[in-house]
């Protein structure tokens, strides 16, 4: 199973970067980041915060640092124009020779598109979804593309250079069983979020979901994350306790967490994002459980 590093959209571009290059150096795989304007308020309030551009930052990432597979989680299609889009993708696949993952989303938080003025559907957001993803995949592979829908319309638009390697892998992060089928007939990575018994669950649903639009699940790439709390000791146990999210959370020493992450594995999960939230309060302490993670834990599976 493979790792890659997940810092917030808040912290400063230095410790971004040497992140990433320290990353790179210890053996981890990808980079992620999210796209996201601003932090989530449970009262739909905007958020004043730092908050970076996700694709800027994989820009920057790509140019830097050598060989990390660079992915957007995810790219709310509520947010983004499908095409402008596909070309920030495209260009930051170009600028880091072929790593870049366009990782797609319905788009789901109220603040930030409350606070901008975007419009963010009701229930059956899969179709926004659906109809962008399609755009934005078109615009990664046509020389051309014609479009006349409710929202683009798309006349006759060049759209060049293509990616690298010819079209961008296309990752969809989801759990709901409409999304699923999306993700099924058309992305090449399904990404979930959970504990080893949740993405069980939801994995038995991708498994079906799969069936249904006659594909085999060993198609698609496969990568999940949850909040990870290593706890060496009883004490940090304790701390950490006030934090823990049932069904999104990992808990324990290196042992527990050896065990847990085997269970993914088992799953059929390719790869796990450690985000770096759970990790210390200053970048010297993310930086020191993240090295902790890698020596006691992550090189269990090497």
């Amino acid at each position: 199973m493979q790792f890659s590093v997940w810092p917030s959209y808040d912290r400063s571009w230095s410790e971004t970067l040497a992140l990433a290059t320290w990353a790179e150096g210890a053996g981890f795989d990808s980079f992620w980041y999210a796209d996201h304007m601003m932090a989530d308020r449970a009262d739909g309030t905007p958020d004043p915060g730092d908050a970076y551009d996700c694709w800027s930052v994989l820009a920057g990432i790509g140019a830097l640092v050598p060989r990390l597979r660079l992915v957007s989680m995810v790219s709310p299609v509520t947010i983004h124009h499908p095409v402008l889009l596909a070309k920030r993708a495209t260009t930051v696949d170009h600028i880091s020779g072929g790593r870049a993952v366009l990782g797609l989303g319905a788009g789901w938080q109220v603040n930030e598109h409350s606070a901008y003025g975007f419009d963010l559907p009701g229930p059956h957001r899969s179709e926004p979804l659906r109809r962008r993803r399609s755009r934005s995949s078109t615009a990664c592979s046509a020389a051309r593309v014609d479009f006349h829908g409710h929202t683009y319309r798309l006349t006759d638009a060049p759209l060049s250079p293509k990616p690298v390697n010819g079209t961008l892998p296309i990752l969809v992060g989801t759990g709901s069983p409409r999304m699923l089928r999306l993700t099924a007939r058309w992305a090449e990575e399904w990404n979930t979020w959970g504990d080893p018994d949740e993405v069980a669950r939801r994995t038995e649903r991708f498994t079906a979901a799969c069936e249904s639009v006659g594909r085999e699940p060993g198609e698609l790439r496969r990568s999940a994350q949850a909040m990870v709390f290593f706890t060496p000791t009883q004490a940090a146990r304790d701390a950490v306790q006030a934090h823990v999210v049932p069904d999104r959370s990992l808990v324990g020493g290196a042992q527990e967490l050896v065990d847990q992450l085997a269970r993914y594995e088992e799953l059929g999960v390719h790869e796990f994002a450690i985000a770096d939230f759970t990790l210390g309060e200053s970048p010297e302490e993310r930086r020191d459980t993240y090295a902790a993670l890698h020596a006691d834990v992550l090189s269990a599976f090497r």
